[in-house]
C-alpha cells in the first residue's frame, strides 16, 4: 500500500491525498512536519534530504517533491484522463501546474503567514499591500485563464493541474483580505466542490 507521510493541513500533502481519491489509491498516512515527528531526523533526511513533506513510498521506491509524486501518480496509477499523454495537451496541463508552483505560490506567501499564519515576522503592513496586490494579480490571469475555458483550468474537462490550483482557490477564499469579484474562479470553486476529494482534502475549510 502507498505510503504517505506529512501531515494532513499541508497543502502540498493535499495534493497527493486528492489525486490519490481521484484515483481511487488506497494509501497509508502518516504525521510529519511541524506539530508532528520532525522532519529533521536522520530517519526521514534519508528519504527526503531537502527535510520537506510530502515523501511517498511505493513498494520500495520513494519520491518527494509533491509536483513531480502527483506526475507520478497518474503514470503509476492509470490517470490518463487526468494527465493526456497527447503532447500539447499535456503541456497545457504542465504550464498550469508549473505557473502555479512558480507564480501563484509565491504571491501569497507574505499574506499567508501575516493573515493566517499570524507570524509576528510578517507584520509590516506595506510589504502586506505589495503581497496581496501579487496574490490578485495572479488570481485575475486565473479568472481570465476560466472564462476562457467556461470550466477548468486547462481546458473543458478536470485534469491533473486542477488540483494545485483548485488548493490555490481554497487558500485565496479562506485568507481573510478583501477578494476581487472574480466570478469565474467564484464558479470554479463550487464546480470543483462537486468532486468528493475536492470536498475532503481542498474545500476543507483548510487555508
Amino acid at each position: 500500500m502507498l505510503r504517505i507521510l506529512g501531515k494532513a493541513s499541508s497543502i502540498n500533502v493535499r495534493k497527493v491525498l486528492w489525486t490519490c481519491a481521484e484515483l481511487h489509491i488506497p494509501f497509508e498516512r502518516e504525521d510529519w512536519g511541524s506539530g508532528f515527528k520532525s522532519t529533521n531526523t536522520p530517519e526521514f533526511l534519508a528519504l527526503n534530504p531537502c527535510a520537506m513533506v510530502p515523501v511517498i513510498e511505493d513498494g520500495d521506491f520513494t519520491l518527494w517533491e509533491s509536483n513531480t509524486i502527483i506526475r507520478y501518480l497518474v503514470a503509476r496509477y492509470g490517470g490518463a484522463q487526468l494527465y493526456p499523454a497527447e503532447p500539447m495537451a499535456r503541456a497545457r496541463v504542465d504550464q498550469w501546474i508549473d505557473w502555479q508552483a512558480a507564480e501563484l505560490n509565491r504571491s501569497w506567501s507574505y499574506p499567508l503567514m501575516s493573515l493566517v499564519r499570524k507570524s509576528p515576522d510578517y507584520q509590516d503592513s506595506a510589504a502586506l499591500a505589495v503581497g496581496i496586490e501579487q496574490w490578485s494579480k495572479n488570481m485575475q490571469i486565473l479568472d481570465r485563464q476560466l472564462q476562457s475555458t467556461g470550466a477548468y483550468v486547462s481546458g473543458e474537462e478536470f485534469s491533473l493541474a486542477d488540483i494545485p490550483i483548485g488548493l490555490s482557490v481554497n487558500r485565496w477564499f479562506e485568507t481573510p483580505l478583501k477578494h476581487p469579484h472574480l466570478p469565474a474562479v467564484s464558479a470554479y470553486y463550487d464546480r470543483l466542490n462537486q468532486r468528493e476529494g475536492y470536498r475532503l482534502y481542498g474545500r476543507n475549510g483548510t487555508p
